[in-house]
């Protein structure tokens, strides 16, 4: 069984805008966590709030290339964010790894996290073209 999701999008701005928009712990409010404790860079652990659910939760910074990749750690997962750049836009493709096979749970975990992934890249979109700041923690379950 294949235990990872990938989910691609398209965003009509460069590949550093859209990598500081994740790493940047300011910019990732606007589309994503409410907070992040600091910016990602490699070996960091970054602490991850989302002040509307009263939740947050570490992650481990595992690998960062500028403008081209972040690799993090959470719970029993690996994510692995690469941006691809062309002249006028950015793909940015998320593969989250590492679900446990033989787990009862593991097709709502990894439908649950596609759907998480779509969503936010859905926010990371409206806010980098369009400026939108208020779709995310939106999604209701």
């Amino acid at each position: 069984m294949n235990t990872e999701i990938t989910t691609k999008f398209k965003i009509n701005k460069p590949a550093h805008e859209v990598f500081e928009a994740i790493v940047d712990p300011v910019k990732i409010g606007n589309f994503w966590f409410s907070s992040s404790s600091k910016r990602w860079e490699k070996g960091e652990t970054i602490t991850l709030r989302y002040d509307e659910y009263n939740a947050e939760g570490d992650i481990n910074i595992q690998e960062v290339v500028n403008n081209e990749k972040i690799m993090f750690s959470w719970g029993e997962t690996v994510v692995t964010i690469t941006l691809k750049e062309d002249d006028t836009s950015t793909i940015i493709e998320v593969n989250e790894s590492g679900f446990t096979e033989n787990d009862p749970e593991i097709v709502a975990k990894m439908m649950g996290q596609k759907e998480g992934w779509v969503y936010m890249l859905s926010c990371l979109k409206a806010y980098l073209e369009n400026e939108v700041n208020t779709l995310r923690a939106s999604l209701i379950h």
